[in-house]
């Protein structure tokens, strides 16, 4: 069947994530006569890795995430990584308080709380190593805040929840970082839309299916999609297309045979949580509290507790309990993975497949658990937990990236990537934490990259204060930025 050609846009989105609606807004910010097109599979954004139940709504900021600061072979710890991610965090506040104040529609209270990050831990090497990382990180401008605690009733002032039913025995250490934040990013990704659905220039298109990406000519794309509802058949053309399809941006890549992703391959992991709406507890633990990678398990899947506010109400959720899933989308189709087998990604695949067989045991291990056995591991956090006040719920799905570097050779990635095409009218997003809190400078840079936006960095400092400085090496414009946008959205 024939696609009939619709309108042409400056830019054309697929997938109505966090990371697609940032982009669509900064966009239409600098460039407001701009035709900006999104197109989403789902009936509605967000309701996939953005939607609240389906992430940890973690604000990643290298607060309390032990894996953003690893120690070397000397014992050292590493804490570049962190106040990388703690800087990025800070341009995503920036960019809601510039919006909070630009739209009346616009009102961060509803998607952003105030809620402490704790990094939790027990046992002699792991105490000190908080220690180690303390000591590292509160030297730095962005972490001057932090705290730590050795003493039961620190700790227990902190969150009860990790002291009731605890041995006073029992070597335990915590650091807390007061001015953190839980995020609803579905919340914030439909305040995003409200935005642009203002633009008589934005257009949107839902139960939308993009079936072929292909180029008109070297300035021009053509983007065929089918309604799963009619069943029409639709070709857009756009000048310029963002992938953020989530797990099925490695798939519309190799489809569409982009040299710069040539090798690239995914592998799905799913996640689940327990989840408690026990307002006793929730009442004993008002924060966000990650601790150390349990034996056996890959640095994505650090445990944590999490104090979650979702439109209004408060649960409490930890985990992640990973799983193994073919699926490259919650929502999407068993043989997702199969499809993405192709020859230039086979033997990277079936290599990395071998070298981490352990990581693939345990998540069928991890999949394979009984609501029981998940609460016994929480019981590390929460020892007199009772498995009566918590259920399981299946999160959003993951899909990690492998890769063949050139010098260490094919691996996974647990991290974030963005490929672009060799002229720089499309860029694709990869991968997986920190994601969605780090939205606005991953975006930026992706604007930059796209429509040569360097020139607009006049209009980039007014959204942005810090564009263009790092502020840790800034202590007096990070406490006046700190300072202005931290009360107007709640966290001071």
């Amino acid at each position: 069947m024939m696609y009939k050609t619709q309108d042409q846009y400056d830019i054309t989105l697929v997938g109505g994530g966090v990371m697609s609606l940032t982009l669509a807004v900064l966009i239409n910010e600098l460039n407001p006569k701009f035709k900006i097109h999104i197109i989403e599979k789902l009936p509605a954004c967000a309701r996939e890795s953005s939607s609240p139940l389906n992430n940890a709504g973690t604000g990643h900021a290298g607060y309390c995430e032990l894996n953003y600061t690893p120690n070397n072979n000397e014992g050292e710890i590493i804490i570049k990584r962190a106040i990388e991610i703690n800087e990025m965090f800070e341009v995503s506040l920036q960019f809601w308080a510039y919006l909070d104040k630009k739209y009346s529609t616009f009102k961060p209270k509803k998607f952003l709380k105030k809620t402490p990050h704790i990094s939790f831990v027990w046992g002699e090497k792991n105490v000190e190593l908080l220690k180690k990382r303390f000591l590292a990180l509160k030297k730095q401008p962005l972490f001057k805040e932090m705290e730590f605690a050795k003493d039961y009733k620190t700790i227990k002032n902190w969150s009860p929840l990790l002291i009731e039913g605890r041995k006073l025995n029992e070597c335990i250490a915590a650091t807390k970082v007061s001015h953190g934040a839980d995020v609803n990013f579905g919340e914030l990704t439909n305040q995003l839309l409200q935005i642009l659905l203002k633009n008589k220039n934005f257009s949107l298109s839902v139960d939308t299916n993009v079936t072929k990406i292909k180029r008109a000519n070297e300035h021009k794309w053509i983007i065929n999609t089918t309604n799963s509802n009619s069943n029409k058949k639709l070709s857009y053309e756009s000048k310029v297309v963002f992938i953020g399809a989530g797990g099925m941006a490695i798939n519309l890549l190799q489809q569409m045979k982009l040299k710069e992703a040539f090798g690239y391959a995914g592998y799905p992991v799913s996640g689940k949580w327990l989840i408690s709406h026990n307002k006793s507890l929730i009442k004993k633990h008002k924060a966000k509290v990650y601790s150390h990678v349990l034996p056996k398990a890959p640095p994505m899947s650090i445990p944590h507790l999490d104090l979650r506010v979702i439109d209004g109400s408060e649960i409490l959720l930890f985990g992640p309990f990973a799983g193994f899933s073919f699926k490259f989308l919650k929502y999407g189709s068993s043989l997702d993975l199969f499809k993405s087998i192709k020859r230039n990604n086979i033997k990277t695949l079936i290599f990395v497949m071998f070298k981490n067989l352990s990581l693939l045991v345990y998540l069928i291990k991890q999949a394979l658990m009984s609501n029981r056995s998940r609460v016994n591991q929480l019981k590390g956090f929460y020892p007199n937990v009772k498995n009566k006040d918590w259920t399981t719920y299946v999160a959003g799905q993951r899909v990690q990236i492998i890769k063949n570097c050139r010098i260490s050779g094919p691996k996974l990635e647990f991290g974030t990537e963005i490929i672009f095409a060799k002229n720089n009218n499309l860029a694709a997003l990869l991968g997986a934490s920190p994601g969605a809190s780090v939205a606005a400078s991953s975006m930026i840079k992706v604007l930059n990259k796209l429509f040569n936006s360097e020139r607009n960095k006049s209009k980039l400092q007014k959204i942005i204060p810090s564009y263009g400085y790092h502020l840790n090496k800034k202590p007096a414009l990070l406490r006046r930025i700190r300072t202005k946008t931290y009360k107007q959205l709640g966290l001071w």
